[in-house]
């Protein structure tokens, strides 16, 4: 099973939409003993799960505050927004689709909520969102 290496630690911003990482936190893809590391570095900024407005008001009351704000958001928005990451020494970039940064996002969020009992359907439920609407923000 995937896994994360520390607890999410960040900081709002002013704007109060988004916030900032203060402690780096990495995620093994595909097993724990993957050599696939995302780094999510000190200072990078997230929104967490967001969705375009006329969409929020008309999804977001089912999306519980625990799977808004944890740890796979971070990793889908600069998944999102590099359309890739850095090996764990940095000495290789790897790039990713869109599809791969949605299949990653789903893997963190069986992983970070498996212990909830409607984690299961809320990852799939946010999983097919970003497969229909995820173009808008890549």
């Amino acid at each position: 099973m995937s896994s994360f290496t520390s607890r999410l630690e960040v900081s709002p911003l002013p704007d109060g939409r988004h916030w900032q990482v203060v402690k780096e936190f990495t995620y093994h893809i595909g097993c724990k003993e993957s050599n696939d590391i995302i780094t999510i570095p000190v200072d990078f900024i997230t929104d967490f799960a967001s969705f375009p407005r006329h969409i929020w008001r008309c999804l977001m009351w089912w999306l519980p505050g625990w799977a808004k704000y944890s740890k796979p958001s971070p990793i889908h928005d600069l998944l999102y927004q590099y359309e890739g990451y850095w090996n764990p020494d940095g000495s290789v970039w790897v790039p990713v689709t869109r599809k791969q940064a949605d299949d990653v996002f789903l893997e963190a969020m069986l992983v970070a909520w498996r212990e909830h009992k409607s984690g299961k359907v809320i990852a799939w439920m946010e999983y097919l969102g970003v497969r229909a609407f995820g173009w808008l923000a890549w």
